[in-house]
């Protein structure tokens, strides 16, 4: 039998475990043996002693191979069933669907993507200035590999001083350009775009394209961009960091039903159903895409461009970003991917990337397996919640080498 270590239903995040009780002490109430969960105690400790020392106010994990077979499964101040926001790790999703219709021939990667959405053309560039039309059109290859000019403010000095002397209006109009489309990499709004492409084509709003698709296909049954009010005992609490670096609880109420869909963020989501899209990932797209997709996925689709590493002009947000220092990444499509194996931990050559409340997950071709780790907090990258992803990953691979 399997078995997870999980807090019991709390209204927020608590329960016992985040009183301090672990799987062994849980297990023997229970009167289960601990030696049958075989890769259980060390990647426990891991993330029970992890989150007490660096003061997270609650983690969910799960490891799984490429077989359908659970490598590990906890949560430690919440439950292994709690759903979380996971913000930008919808933007792997987003990609799939838009290369189902690329599969299905209703759309390409290089034709411009004003076809579908005409808001996109006659697009401008910002040169840190003026504006100027843009030299080339914008295509969905542009948009699922962050390469189209689209950029978050966040992340990109000269879109952050763009939007403090230009505040954005509200309406369908894109912003500028910060760069011609195709030249480099920085992460942006491509995706949110991708997303309206998705709907304008398919005729369905991004969560009913999702379920039908996606979601409902892989038995992905608690992730969906609307919290029902059956699940919100389940949804985790978020917090941010206040001036002085102290963890502020934000308040917990049900989320309005959305009035869109963005295909750049705003999922909800738990390790488990996430887990399964990895592993339709590392299985060739199984009942999703075609193994030649999937294998777009898996390969560098920027060139001689790097990725993956980005100043932070909001710190309330996001630290900066360097999640392989001294080390080029690359995109592929829907994926950050390392050129370099991490030190005990994934290839070289894994997927990989994250949500704004430090959820991250990666996809390991080479060694079959996946894993996932789920906080909810504020900023992005904070250096305690990259230390515990990178003792999880090494816990995972130290458990495998056993």
């Amino acid at each position: 039998m399997k078995l997870e270590a999980q807090a019991p239903a709390a209204g927020r995040h608590g329960g016992p475990w985040a009183r301090g009780t672990d799987r062994r002490t849980f297990l023997a109430a229970c009167g289960g043996a601990v030696a049958s969960f075989a890769a259980g105690p060390s990647i426990d400790e891991t993330l029970r002693s992890g989150i007490a020392r660096r003061k997270i106010p609650c983690v969910a994990a799960m490891a799984a191979d490429a077989k359908g077979k659970t490598l590990y499964s906890g949560a430690f101040g919440a439950r292994t069933d709690s759903i979380f926001a996971i913000a930008s790790m919808t933007k792997a999703i987003t990609t799939v669907a838009a290369l189902q219709l690329v599969e299905q021939g209703k759309v390409s990667l290089t034709e411009p993507v004003s076809k579908h959405l005409p808001q996109l053309a006659d697009l401008q560039v910002w040169d840190g200035t003026s504006l100027h039309p843009a030299k080339k059109a914008v295509t969905l290859h542009h948009l699922l590999t962050h390469t189209a000019g689209f950029c978050y403010d966040t992340w990109d000095g000269e879109m952050f001083r763009y939007v403090s002397q230009h505040p954005p209006k509200p309406g369908d109009k894109p912003g500028p350009l910060m760069f011609e489309p195709g030249t480099r990499w920085q992460y942006g709004q491509g995706c949110d775009w991708a997303g309206r492409l998705v709907e304008a084509v398919s005729g369905k709003t991004l969560e009913q394209y999702f379920q039908d698709h996606i979601l409902k296909p892989l038995g992905m049954n608690d992730t969906s961009y609307i919290m029902t009010a059956e699940k919100f005992d389940r949804m985790v609490t978020r917090y941010h960091r206040d001036e002085s670096g102290a963890l502020v609880e934000e308040e917990r109420k049900l989320p309005a039903r959305p009035t869109s869909f963005n295909g750049g963020g705003g999922l909800y989501s738990t390790t488990a159903d996430y887990v399964k899209f990895m592993q339709a990932i590392l299985n060739g797209g199984t009942g999703i895409l075609k193994p030649k997709t999937v294998e777009s996925m898996k390969v560098n689709q920027i060139g001689a461009s790097t990725a993956g590493k980005m100043k932070s002009y909001r710190p309330g947000n996001s630290s900066d970003v360097d999640m392989q220092p001294g080390h080029t990444e690359k995109w592929t499509y829907g994926f950050l991917m390392n050129t370099t194996a991490y030190e005990g931990g994934r290839s070289a050559g894994s997927l990989a990337w994250a949500g704004l409340y430090n959820t991250y997950y990666w996809i390991d071709p080479k060694r079959r397996i996946c894993g996932v780790i789920l906080m909810q907090y504020l900023p992005f990258a904070d250096k305690e919640a990259i230390g515990l992803l990178g003792e999880f990953e090494r816990a995972v691979y130290g458990t495998m080498m056993q």
